[in-house]
C-alpha cells in the first residue's frame, strides 16, 4: 500500500543528541579508566580486577553494547521516512555484527585491549550524530556540513589502525584470545573494502550510487539541495 514518507525530524534531533551524549560518555569513561591503570594502547591483556577504574571501563564497555541495540532504531527511521536506498548491505551487515561480537566481548572480554577500538568508536560516533542532528534541523544547515565526507575518511583510519594492531597482536604473541584478533582483522578488512568503495565512488569519482550511510537517521542532503 502507498503512503507518504513520515516526517520525523521532530524526533531525530532529540535521537542524535542522546546518541552523541550517550557516545561522549562512553569515551570519556573509557579514556579515564584507561589512563588511570594506565593501560597499552598496543596490547592490554584481559585480567580479572574488580577496582573501580576497572569496574569503569567494564562498565563503559556495557554501554557501548547497549549503544548498538539503541542503534536498531536506525532502521526502524529508514523504513518509516522511506529511505529504502539507504537500507543497503553495509547498514544490515554493520548493525547485525557488531551487536554480535560485542555481546561476546561484553561477556568474555570486557577489558583490556577491548576498551580501545569502543573509546575510538565512540569518539568518531559522536561526530556523526553530530553531523546527522544538524542535517535534521535543515536545509539552511547544509553550509556548515561541509566536513561529511572526512568521517568517513576517520572511519577508514580508524579499521586501518585496528587491523594493524590486530596484526601486531598475533606478531607479538600479545596476551589476548588469539582467534579475537583473527577476527578483527577479517572484520577490519571487510569494512576497509566497503568504507573505501563509498569513498571512491562518492568523493574521487563523484559517480551517482546508494547511501551507504550506517544511521537511519541521514537525510541525503544531494536530494534535498536539489529540491529546495
Amino acid at each position: 500500500m502507498y503512503r507518504k514518507p513520515f516526517d520525523l525530524n521532530a524526533i531525530l534531533i532529540p535521537y542524535n543528541l542522546v546518541m552523541a551524549l550517550l557516545n561522549l560518555y562512553i569515551c570519556l569513561q573509557l579514556f579515564i579508566g584507561s589512563t588511570l591503570l594506565r593501560y597499552s594502547y598496543i596490547c592490554e591483556p584481559c585480567r580479572q580486577n574488580f577496582s573501580a577504574s576497572e569496574m569503569r571501563i567494564v562498565s563503559a564497555v556495557w554501554w557501548y553494547y547497549f549503544s548498538k541495540v539503541l542503534e536498531f532504531t536506525d532502521t526502524f527511521f529508514f523504513i518509516l521516512r522511506k529511505k529504502d536506498n539507504q537500507l543497503t548491505f553495509l547498514h544490515v551487515y554493520h548493525h547485525s555484527t557488531m551487536f554480535s561480537f560485542w555481546w561476546i566481548g561484553v561477556k568474555w572480554v570486557p577489558s583490556g585491549s577491548t576498551f580501545l577500538p569502543a573509546m575510538v568508536n565512540s569518539f568518531i560516533h559522536v561526530l556523526m550524530y553530530t553531523y546527522y542532528g544538524l542535517s535534521a534541523v535543515g536545509p539552511h544547515m547544509n553550509k556548515y556540513l561541509w566536513w561529511k565526507k572526512y568521517l568517513t575518511i576517520l572511519q577508514l583510519i580508524q579499521f586501518s589502525v585496528a587491523m594493524m594492531l590486530g596484526i601486531n597482536g598475533i606478531v607479538t604473541g600479545c596476551e589476548f584470545p588469539l582467534w579475537m584478533h583473527y577476527t578483527l582483522i577479517g572484520y577490519m578488512i571487510s569494512f576497509i573494502l566497503l568504507f573505501g568503495n563509498f569513498y571512491a565512488q562518492a568523493y574521487l569519482r563523484g559517480e551517482p550510487i546508494k547511501e551507504l550511510e550506517i544511521n537511519a537517521n541521514c537525510l541525503d542532503l544531494r536530494t534535498r539541495n536539489k529540491s529546495d
